[in-house]
């Protein structure tokens, strides 16, 4: 049976040989693939979002995967809309510091995501496990990287719009290991002056112009990077209380504060930083370039700061990319 949008036709063979030939040049003709074609399936790791996240290994070449398993019938119109945007973006964005993509199958009731395995569990289990102390410098290393991976996302034009450290994901058990940002569902393509209204993000880390139904831009990012940065470095979030009223009410009106003993600890660069990106008036919050720029994100990184440095005074576009959203200059 061949299925069109509008109609459909049974076709009949006369042997079974036929049959699987008439499929066979039909699957080449359209380009379709099966997952089970390329992947063998292996243990569950987990449910995600939308659906069942598998291990999986490519047949030919051996190498491990994760593979994310939707079932189409469970999903409304708006979901399966934010799975397919989360796809376009994962194809167009290759980052040290996003989750990589690597192919995707489609059939009548399901769609298989193939990306990266990360086995280190998301951000926010990596701080419970350690009571939510990490040394500064820790703190520092994971802010750069989350900055550096959304240059490269703010670079396309794309808005992450749910940055918290349940959508990041640590690559290994090891303590220094990588980030990688994930799940873009409510991601959006934004234009050089383009706004919008959408209410989307999650509570405590979602910017005040969200809250109050202001246009906004890509810098709400910004601010949910600063709200992660305040969890890093003060063991507790800003703005938070046990009514969802109250916390908007505080991420609204109310200012930071930086009275806990725990930020006698921290240095003035790191609560200057945290300052800056948690403005409530967007169009003096930091931007994300800025806050690569700013002296607690550097450090004493010499070879950043100068790369960084020179393609600003040469205006060159593709040297700033390359310095921007790449903390490992050495290894370019």
């Amino acid at each position: 049976m061949l299925i069109f949008p509008d109609k459909r036709r049974i076709y009949y063979l006369a042997t079974k040989e036929e049959k699987e030939l008439w499929i066979n040049a039909i699957k080449k003709a359209i380009g379709y693939a099966s997952l089970h074609d390329y992947y063998e399936l292996g243990e569950n790791l987990g449910k995600g979002k939308y659906g069942l996240v598998k291990k999986a290994s490519h047949k030919r070449t051996k190498k491990e995967c994760a593979v994310k398993i939707v079932q189409k019938k469970a999903l409304s119109v708006r979901d399966l809309e934010l799975l397919k945007r989360e796809i376009e973006v994962l194809k167009v964005c290759q980052h040290p510091n996003l989750i990589q993509f690597f192919d995707v199958f489609e059939n009548q009731d399901y769609i298989y995501i193939v990306m990266e395995v990360l086995i280190g569990g998301d951000f926010f289990s990596y701080l419970h496990e350690r009571n939510f102390i990490i040394s500064e410098n820790r703190a520092r290393e994971l802010a750069h990287q989350i900055a550096n991976a959304i240059y490269y996302l703010h670079s396309f034009g794309i808005a992450h719009r749910d940055l918290k450290p349940e959508n990041i994901l640590m690559v290994s058990r090891d303590e220094d290991s990588p980030i990688k940002l994930v799940d873009f569902g409510l991601s959006k393509t934004f234009g050089p002056t383009e706004t919008c209204t959408e209410p989307y993000g999650t509570l405590c880390y979602v910017a005040p112009e969200i809250l109050m139904q202001q246009p906004y831009d890509k810098s709400v990012d910004c601010w949910s990077l600063g709200i992660v940065i305040y969890l890093m470095l003060g063991r507790h979030l800003p703005f938070d209380s046990q009514d969802d009223k109250e916390i908007g009410r505080k991420t609204i009106y109310q200012d930071i504060s930086f009275n806990h003993s725990v930020w006698s600890n921290v240095s003035a660069d790191g609560k200057d930083l945290i300052s800056k990106l948690l403005i409530k008036y967007q169009k003096k919050r930091i931007k994300i370039e800025e806050v690569l720029d700013h002296p607690w994100i550097i450090g004493k990184d010499t070879n950043i700061r100068e790369l960084r440095r020179k393609s600003n005074d040469m205006g060159d576009k593709l040297l700033q990319f390359v310095a921007y959203s790449n903390m490992n200059i050495e290894k370019i």
